[in-house]
């Protein structure tokens, strides 16, 4: 394992290259579940500096990683070689969830200038990176890409807004810990400020 200064370089450019990668976190204290995500689709990925780092949250049926970053803001993403020489890369760090409804959402949206149909967005997750590193990935398999699926988006298509917040409050209010998940701002109101957690 190697320790980096910075995203930057080979690093930052293997990062980029990546079509997938997973992301951590895990509630505070001894109980809980820890929770492991992939996630996919192209533009959907952005490095912002060297110790900054985003991605665009779709709907989903849970809210494990919103509620997670709500209750202490811890966050790992990783990412693998499934093409060429092996590699891991893991960004740790600290996350803030900004939603849909925030007066900030476009501003964060400005820096996705290959994003695919944005309905369907739940939000944006910004980290700020504290410890990046890499290890060999000797066991990682390879395995070829074929194409994104399009079915997270061809699913929203089918929904218009007030659908979509149903969904929200049916699916995303709490984790399966019992921890509050997509904020929500009295009955069926979104609140409109972005969850974040101060940094250390």
């Amino acid at each position: 394992m190697k320790l980096h200064e910075k995203i930057d370089g080979r690093l930052r450019e293997f990062v980029e290259a990546q079509h997938m990668f997973f992301v951590a976190t895990a509630p505070s204290g001894d109980e809980g579940h820890v929770n492991l995500s992939p996630k996919g689709m192209a533009g959907t990925f952005v490095v912002l500096g060297e110790h900054r780092v985003a991605y665009l949250d779709f709907h989903g049926s849970g809210a494990e990683t919103l509620a997670h970053l709500r209750q202490n803001g811890r966050i790992t993403i990783m990412f693998c070689a499934f093409e060429g020489p092996p590699n891991i890369v893991r960004l740790h760090g600290r996350g803030t969830h900004t939603p849909i409804g925030s007066p900030e959402l476009d501003r964060l949206l400005a820096d996705f200038p290959d994003a695919p149909d944005l309905h369907g967005l739940r939000g944006v997750i910004t980290v700020e990176v504290t410890r990046v590193s890499d290890s060999c990935g000797y066991s990682v398999p390879f395995m070829s890409y074929q194409g994104d699926r399009d079915l997270l988006l061809r699913w929203a298509e089918r929904k218009d807004e007030a659908a979509l917040a149903d969904y929200r409050r049916a699916k995303n209010a709490t984790s399966i810990d019992g921890l509050p998940g997509f904020e929500v701002d009295g009955p069926g109101q979104e609140a409109d400020t972005p969850i974040s957690v101060p940094m250390p």
